[in-house]
């Protein structure tokens, strides 16, 4: 027996891992009445408050798993162990979650458990009479249908391969259990399946030993030895293939890697392996942290509601985020596969081995693994083009998300539905705390802390406190005030003016901040705001200010943390411009005095890169703001000539990454736009304005454009490596400017027969398509695209997309029509979520039809969604969290729509709860 094994065999008590395989008849009688219909369906929707936490009533010592596998009809059997928590009333019962459950066995002590003393209801099982101190014995059986388990919660079956979701709360649709994150415990799971159509037996931890049966099954047992909550257990059965290699620890432990995909789809899955390794060693190097198993498996699947799922040695993917080759997959696919490849591999510290003491905490590991992901993508790739990535991202979808009814604390105090908390807020809000806590030690302590972290909690469930407690101690600072961005929802506006005393050569800087009410959250206390800043003099250079006063100044990060506040700079020689929240220290809205003639000097000379890009950034969002306003007042729009040669001057430079200038020439998006206006928003003027100055600057730097497109394209074969995916990104920078700026399609077209690999070829597609939806040429390259890839679900999906995206009333017609397509299948996630999901959230003008039809069809939609999918419906259904910031006409049509989907019977938890707060009052608690 294997050290795995030896350690199951000290800690089984009366359990033996193998012998889990006998039915009493007790067991039998139960299981024909659940035949006959005793299906238990919980009721959601109540309401849970973090003030409410208070741990179990007993502790969960171990777990023994069976399952034999059947695609109607699966049993599983639990074999549970607890204790009573010491000082515990003895007439505590013990109860267990449950959701659509069939019951078919219940023993205590492998006895049968007596009617008088168990209760069954939609959403608990509840025991009582149990010992007061002595450990007992548990065993549920319950009986499941993963084939028609359409949620894709718990166990599921998708293209003939088992499969399971458990975060946040899948397990309880297993079996009766204390489905909770700060209950740990260790597993042994024993699977048995048809070895014909599933030769793959896969769960959590090392494999302890399998064998065949004699009816032509056969089983596998798996341990893992590190205590886990119910959220991450894991199982994979099916026929699958592999891709293997190794990887080699700092301590010189050697691990297998393994990737399953579809049989044939081996090759695609050599840039996630390469990914993974690089993440091992990147991980060991700079947080010191090594992996703790002795195998790590990914396995991709095509129906799946997340990214991906950190399940621990275990990870379930999409398979969109695993497969990739230079025919399928962009630059944008390649790096996402790096990036989530890495931040589930993350997770096995921050998350598995440290996990959430409740879900309130869930930021604890998605915000601090955010964080982790984004710094190993910043040292794969570009840091500065990878933060205004990010920063691009949180603007999009987190600015808006803090502003609107769907506003909640990066830790909420309550939630409904907790499906419905795995937002923005929690993911890159979170990430930016981190961020922040790092900026205000800096680097020495922080790393410090984090290593306080692991040390002092590992195998534990933790929350916000323990984890900030971790940086007081390690830097001595109180960090009290900095905790309110985990509880006060919204986006911090700060306001910043300066003077210029020449005579005594002082600088004075005014800091003003302000936290707007959110809902429940009417009166905000000032933060702790690290604002990165630097003082620019005339000719580029960087003011060294002798001695500062006012507030704290530590290197280049002035420390803002009242209401109001006044910083003076001394011995500054002459009027300097000041350049503010350098790499986005903080996510802040700013209102800063500055001349164009100021911003001009910051996006000429600024040593941080990413302040250079947020200067030509602003001065494109002020003049499209003004364009928008020039079309609803039908007046011809004007594109600023400083703003021209800002983004000119700075594709030109040859000095800069070509990765960087790209994103200089990306304009802000109608989003963007739209943010920035506020209220009585207008997305069909919003689209106009923009393409107005598009055009413009098109005409302006045609000749630049036509020379980038030919010095940055590339001659070889396709490389997914930064540098080329830089310089493609610029050539397709460059060419969107040269087509939006002809009449005619030729361009669009040459591109994408020119195109030899997928980031061209979808690029060029959607060029065409956008800029010239009913042209010829696009209707010939849509069908060839679409013939060429039929086979591949993926780029079927991007196809789906870029029809969805393409600007316009009419495309809504086009939307509807795709989905009677053969290739559209309202059963797989990824698919709905291109075309319906795409549409929704991406198409402002297409989607915010005057006449509100695109909102009925969405109410369509989710309607439809709901009984198969809830958590499908509420993502998707939040794309219209910013309905009150559109003009009356269409904000009403957006509120009808909404108001008929609460009105429907039957809603889930999961939708009901999100309409609901779309529709509250604003203001309201």
């Amino acid at each position: 027996m294997s050290a795995a094994g030896s350690a199951v065999a000290g800690l089984s008590r009366k359990i033996s891992p193998l012998g889990l395989f006998t039915i009493t008849g007790a067991l039998y009688n139960m299981e024909q009445k659940a035949r006959a219909g005793l299906t238990m369906r919980t009721n959601t929707g109540q309401i849970v408050h973090l003030e409410d936490y208070r741990p179990t009533d007993f502790v969960l010592e171990r777990v023994d798993l069976t399952f034999e596998l059947d695609p109607r009809e699966t049993k599983v059997e639990a074999r549970l162990i607890f204790h009573r928590r010491e000082g515990v009333s003895p007439s505590a019962p013990l109860v267990l979650d449950g959701d659509e459950l069939t019951l078919t066995g219940l023993l205590f002590d492998q006895e049968e458990m007596p009617a008088t003393l168990y209760d069954v209801s939609a959403d608990a099982l509840t025991i009582r009479g149990l010992p007061e101190s002595a450990p007992f014995e548990i065993t549920v059986t319950t009986l499941l249908s993963p084939e028609t388990n359409t949620q894709l919660m718990g166990l599921y079956r998708t293209s003939n391969v088992y499969c399971t979701q458990c975060e946040a709360e899948g397990f309880r649709r297993i079996t009766y259990f204390p489905d909770r994150p700060d209950v740990l415990a260790v597993y042994t799971v024993n699977i048995i399946a048809d070895k014909a159509t599933a030769p793959l037996l896969l769960s959590n931890g090392n494999y302890l030993g399998g064998a065949d049966m004699s009816d032509g099954r056969h089983f596998a047992s798996w341990f893992d030895p590190h205590p886990k909550p119910s959220y991450l257990f894991a199982l994979v059965a099916g026929d699958l293939g592999v891709a293997e290699d190794k990887f080699i620890t700092a301590s010189g432990r050697e691990v297998a890697l393994r990737i399953y995909v579809e049989h044939g789809k081996e090759p695609r899955a050599t840039y996630a392996m390469d990914a993974l390794k690089r993440a091992m060693k990147w991980d060991e190097e700079v947080f010191g942290r090594e992996y703790d198993l002795d195998i790590f498996m990914i396995v991709a699947v095509s129906d799946f509601n997340m990214g991906a799922m950190e399940n621990k040695g275990l990870n379930i993917f999409n398979d969109k985020y695993v497969l990739a080759d230079p025919e399928t997959a962009t630059d944008a696919d390649y790096a996402n596969i790096e990036a989530i490849i890495a931040h589930e591999y993350f997770h096995n510290w921050t998350g598995n081995r440290i996990t959430c003491r409740d879900w309130f905490q869930l930021c604890l590991k998605e915000g601090l693994t955010v964080y982790r992901d984004h710094e190993f993508s910043a040292d794969m790739r570009s840091r500065t083009v990878k933060r205004i990535a990010e920063v691009r991202h949180l603007k999009s979808e987190q600015f808006p998300e803090d502003a609107g009814p769907l506003a909640h604390p990066v830790r909420p105090t309550q939630y409904r539905e907790i499906n419905n908390f795995y937002t923005t807020t929690v993911y890159e809000k979170g990430s930016e705390l981190t961020r922040m806590v790092a900026t205000i030690l800096e680097r020495d302590l922080f790393k410090k802390g984090m290593d306080l972290y692991f040390e002092r909690h590992d195998g534990q469930a933790v929350t916000i406190e323990d984890f900030i407690a971790c940086f007081e101690a390690a830097s001595g600072r109180d960090l009290k005030q900095f905790s309110l961005w985990y509880h006060q929802a919204g986006t911090p506006l700060v306001t910043a003016s300066g003077s210029y005393d020449a005579a005594k050569q002082t600088f004075t800087l005014s800091l003003e901040q302000s936290v707007p009410p959110t809902p429940g959250q009417s009166a905000k206390r000032p933060m702790h705001i690290p604002l990165r800043m630097g003082l620019l003099l005339g000719d580029g250079s960087e003011a060294v200010a002798t001695s500062v006063s006012g507030a704290e100044v530590t290197n280049d990060v002035v420390h803002l943390t009242e209401r109001r506040q006044t910083v003076v700079f001394s011995g500054i020689p002459s009027r300097p411009v000041p350049s503010f929240n350098r790499g986005f220290a903080a996510p802040i809205n700013l209102q800063v005095e500055q001349s164009a003639d100021d911003r001009a000097l910051i996006a000429r000379h600024e040593a941080d890169l990413f302040a250079r890009w947020q200067a030509l950034n602003t001065m494109a969002l002020d003049n499209l703001v003004k364009a928008t306003g020039q079309v609803r007042r039908a007046e011809p729009v004007t594109c600023d000539e400083a703003l021209v040669e800002g983004l000119l001057t700075a594709a030109e430079d040859d000095r800069l990454e070509p990765a960087f200038r790209s994103q200089v020439l990306s304009l802000p998006s109608e989003s963007d736009i739209a943010r920035e206006i506020g209220r009585d928003n207008d997305p069909d003027a919003i689209q106009a304005a923009r393409q107005a100055v598009l055009s413009a600057l098109a005409t302006s730097g045609r000749d630049t454009f036509t020379r980038l497109v030919g010095e940055m394209t590339l001659s070889g074969p396709f490389r997914p490596d930064a540098t080329s995916a830089g310089r493609r990104a610029l050539r397709n920078s460059a060419l969107s400017y040269l087509v939006y700026g002809d009449e005619r399609p030729e361009k669009a077209v040459n591109a994408f027969r020119a195109a030899n690999n997928m980031t061209d070829l979808s690029f060029a597609l959607t060029l065409l398509a956008h800029r010239f939806p009913f042209a010829e040429g696009t209707v010939e390259a849509l069908a060839e695209f679409k013939r060429r890839f039929a086979d591949n679900a993926l780029v079927i999906d991007k196809w789906f997309a870029i029809q969805a995206t393409i600007p316009g009333a009419s495309t809504l017609d086009r939307v509807k029509a795709l989905m009677s397509d053969p290739h559209f299948n309202a059963g797989n996630p990824n698919r709905v979520r291109s075309l319906v999901g795409t549409f929704a959230f991406s198409n402002p003008t297409g989607f915010n039809r005057a006449d509100g039809e695109g909102y009925r069809f969405l109410a369509k939609q989710i309607l439809d969604i709901d009984p198969r999918n809830p958590q499908l419906a509420a993502r998707i259904l939040t794309s219209m969290r910013s309905w009150r910031s559109l003009e009356r006409m269409r904000a009403d049509q957006a509120r009808y729509a909404l108001e008929e989907i609460a009105a429907a019977p039957n809603l889930s938890a999961d939708v009901s709860d999100i309409v609901e707060r779309m529709l509250q009052d604003e203001g309201a608690a």
